[in-house]
């Protein structure tokens, strides 16, 4: 009997709701998701689509829960995971702690191990600098409040 481990696979995750006030149809995302098992040699299992409902995290935690089962997790893009960072964290500890990767076909991202973990998290930083400078600028500054309208 050969001794090396079958593959399990990994579980797909998409979602239905907008990422940078964007969406991105969902067959488009399984397109994605399945280009990037096929590049990467990955066994592609069918994906679990995210609820619509912002704040909504229900099929992330069922996937998680079939990780005994799965090789790991291949997501659409790492902006589906929760904003809080001590929920993504959370996300990390689960996958890592049980030997398992987590992949982001739209970014070509793995998160083997804690240090790739921190780098997905500084990309998080840069993403919530570029959204607190957009509506910086969307403030209204000393001089448009001093002009009143008309």
């Amino acid at each position: 009997m050969n001794s090396a481990r079958m593959p399990r696979g990994y579980r797909g995750y998409i979602g239905s709701r907008p990422i940078f006030g964007q969406r991105t149809a969902q067959h488009v995302q399984n397109l994605v998701v399945r280009d990037y098992a096929q590049s990467h040699k990955l066994l592609l299992k069918l994906s679990a689509t995210e609820y619509t409902m912002p704040g909504c995290y229900m099929m992330l935690l069922q996937v998680l829960g079939e990780l005994p089962k799965l090789d790991g997790i291949i997501a659409f893009s790492l902006f589906m995971l929760p904003h809080r960072r001590e929920r993504r964290r959370a996300v990390y500890e689960q996958i890592l702690g049980q030997g398992k990767t987590l992949h982001f076909a739209l970014e070509a991202l793995q998160v083997a191990d804690f240090e790739e973990a921190a780098r997905v998290e500084d990309i998080w930083l840069v993403k919530q600098a570029a959204e607190w400078q957009a509506n910086a600028w969307q403030m209204p500054g000393p001089f448009e409040r001093a002009i009143p309208e008309r």
